[in-house]
C-alpha cells in the first residue's frame, strides 16, 4: 500500500501512507490488545500511535490539496477544447450573404417601339386635352346633310361605302346598292343586306369618330367645308351592324370598342388617323384606351386622308376579273306607289326641323315625309 501511494503521489503519498498504516495498526491494538503490525507493546502505545497518525494526516492532506491545485490548470488545458477555433470559424447562417447580395429586380416589359407610319406613332403626335362643351351641336347645321356626293363620282357617300364594304353586290344603275352580303367587322356576324324601308337600317354607316365626339374635341374650330369633309371621309366611315352602331352612339375608344377583338386594331387606327388628319385631340382616358389596343399591334398602319380640303378617295371595291360575267344589274327600280298626302299642316323644311320635332328618322308614308329629306331615295329620311 505504501509503495502504491508513493508511486502515485511521491513524498506526499508516502507521508499519507505512513499515517494510514499507523492509524490502522493503533486501532487494531486498541481493539484486540495485541501488538499488531507495528508491534505496539500496550494500549498506551497504541493511543500514541493513533494520535501521531492523525497529526500526520493534517500536513499530508494539505500537501495533497496544493498538488491538486497545481495540477488543475494543466488538466484543464488538456481536457477543455480551445475556444479560438470556434470563434474564428465562419458562421453557417446565410443571413450575411443575403444582406450583401441584392435581390434581382423583376424583368421589365419590353418597350413597344412605334415605327414611322404606324397608328401607334401617329397617336403620340395627337394632343391630349379635356373635352370642350358640347352645347350647340347641330348634325346638319355643322356637318351637312347626310350622305352627299362629296367626291363628284355621281354616288352619295352611303352607297360608296356600301360598295366598298359589301360583297356579292346587286346594283341599281352604277350607284345604288340593292342587295349584298355583309361580313360585319364590329360583331363578326354576317348580314344579307337588302335595300328597303324596313331592312336598310340593318346595315348602317358608322362615323368611326362620332361627329358629336369630334365636335367636343376640336371640330368647333374647323371650317364648315372641313367638317363636311370629316363627315364624309372614307377613313372615318365603316359599314356596321345597325344594333352595334346604336350601342356605340357617340362613344370614344374609352367607353366603346367592337366586340370583335380582331377588328379593334383597325378600328382604333381609323380613329387615330381621322383625329390626326383633322387636327382634333383626344381626352386622357381615350388616349390610354387607344394605347392599350395599339400596343398589341404596333405594326398597324395609319390611314391616309386629304385633311381639310375634301374627303380622301374611297378605296376601290374589288372588281371581278375581266373574263367573269359582269355584275348583275337589277331592273330599274319602280317609283314607289303614291302615298296619301300628309296633312298640309305637317311639313319640315330640313332634317334639322325633323330632329327638333323628334320625328327622325322619317319614313316614306309618315306625316311630313318629303323627297328632299331622303337624299339617297331609300325611303328613310334624316337617317
Amino acid at each position: 500500500m505504501l509503495v502504491v501511494m508513493t508511486v502515485a503521489n511521491g513524498f506526499v503519498g508516502l507521508l499519507a501512507g505512513v499515517a494510514v498504516v499507523a492509524f490502522l495498526a493503533a486501532l487494531f491494538t486498541l481493539i484486540t490488545s495485541r501488538p499488531g503490525a507495528l508491534n505496539l507493546p500496550s494500549r498506551r502505545w497504541a493511543v500514541g500511535a493513533l494520535i501521531a497518525s492523525i497529526v500526520l494526516t493534517i500536513p499530508a492532506g494539505a500537501l495533497l490539496d496544493i498538488d491538486a491545485e497545481d495540477d488543475a490548470p494543466a488538466v484543464a488545458e488538456t481536457t477543455e477544447p480551445s475556444p479560438a477555433p470556434s470563434a474564428s470559424a465562419p458562421s453557417p447562417s446565410p443571413t450575411p450573404v443575403l444582406s450583401l447580395t441584392p435581390t434581382p429586380a423583376p424583368p421589365q416589359p419590353e418597350e413597344v417601339v412605334a415605327e414611322p407610319g404606324t397608328a401607334l406613332a401617329l397617336l403620340a403626335t395627337i394632343p391630349v386635352k379635356g373635352p370642350a362643351p358640347g352645347t350647340g351641336y347641330d348634325r346638319v347645321g355643322h356637318f351637312g346633310e347626310s350622305w352627299i356626293d362629296v367626291d363628284g363620282n355621281g354616288c352619295d357617300t352611303r352607297n360608296d361605302i356600301l360598295q366598298r364594304d359589301l360583297t356579292d353586290l346587286v346594283l341599281d344603275g352604277s350607284c345604288t346598292v340593292l342587295t349584298g352580303r355583309f361580313d360585319d367587322p364590329y360583331t363578326g356576324g354576317q348580314i344579307e343586306f337588302q335595300r328597303g324601308v324596313d331592312t336598310s337600317t340593318l346595315v348602317q354607316i358608322d362615323h368611326v369618330v362620332a361627329l358629336n365626339d369630334a365636335w367636343r374635341t376640336g371640330a368647333q374650330q374647323l371650317s364648315q367645308e372641313q367638317r363636311i369633309a370629316l363627315a364624309n371621309d372614307p377613313i372615318n366611315l365603316r359599314a356596321a351592324d345597325g344594333s352595334a352602331n346604336g350601342q356605340k352612339s357617340d362613344s370614344n375608344a374609352a367607353s366603346w370598342l367592337p366586340s370583335n377583338k380582331a377588328f379593334r386594331c383597325e378600328y382604333v387606327a381609323r380613329q387615330v388617323s381621322t383625329k390626326a388628319a383633322y387636327g382634333l385631340w383626344v381626352v386622357p382616358a381615350e388616349r390610354d384606351a387607344m394605347q392599350r389596343v395599339l400596343d398589341t399591334c404596333p405594326e398597324q398602319r395609319a390611314f391616309p386622308s386629304e385633311a381639310g380640303g375634301g374627303a380622301a378617295p374611297v378605296e376601290a371595291h374589288p372588281q371581278p376579273p375581266a373574263q367573269q360575267e359582269p355584275v348583275e344589274q337589277a331592273p330599274a327600280q319602280q317609283p314607289p306607289a303614291e302615298q296619301p298626302a300628309p296633312p298640309a299642316s305637317i311639313s319640315y323644311k330640313n332634317c334639322t326641323a325633323v330632329r327638333e320635332a323628334g320625328a327622325a328618322p322619317i319614313r316614306l308614308g309618315e306625316p311630313g315625309y318629303a323627297p328632299h329629306l331622303d337624299r339617297d331615295g331609300d325611303g328613310i329620311g334624316c337617317e
